[in-house]
């Protein structure tokens, strides 16, 4: 279960206002999340806390494929992104870094507080629940291990 406040964006929000270009030659994790969603809100990144969920409208994640826009939300506190839709390269992208995705159609106020249930596919607002799509369970375990790289790790040592 995810519980945090809601940060609300529209339809539409592509990887270059996620994390802009120029930010994108950094090694640094940290860097990253300093400026992200910055093409949005330049304060979001100092305003946002570890747990804080964002809820957008359809195609969130378009543009480019660049992998540090999941990234740089993950390590700037978002635990997980509820969108009508998602670029597809975007949401897998998510899974990879270990950034929680689910889509579904969510009506809220900004900092209202959210509980996302993966497992149910579900997403609470206040008194109202709505229904998302339900992750697989071979990608719920790519998330409870902290994203595809440390899934594979976990499953080679388990191999041994």
């Amino acid at each position: 279960m995810i519980r945090g406040k809601a940060w609300v964006f529209g339809d539409d929000v592509d990887t270059d206002v996620i994390i802009p270009g120029p930010y994108l030659r950094t090694k640094n994790i940290r860097e990253l999340a300093l400026h992200a969603m910055e093409g949005l809100d330049p304060e979001f990144a100092k305003k946002v806390s570890p747990g804080d969920v964002i809820v957008a409208g359809k195609n969130f994640g378009c543009g480019s494929s660049r992998e540090q826009a999941p990234l740089a939300l993950r390590e700037a506190g978002v635990a997980c992104v509820v969108a009508k839709s998602f670029a597809r390269i975007f949401y897998r992208n998510a899974i990879n870094v270990g950034l929680a995705v689910m889509e579904a159609d969510v009506s809220c106020r900004e900092g209202e507080v959210v509980e996302v249930d993966l497992s149910r596919g579900t997403v609470t607002a206040g008194e109202r629940t709505f229904s998302g799509t339900r992750l697989p369970e071979f990608l719920l375990a790519i998330l409870q291990d902290g994203g595809l790289v440390a899934h594979r790790r976990k499953e080679k040592e388990g191999a041994l």
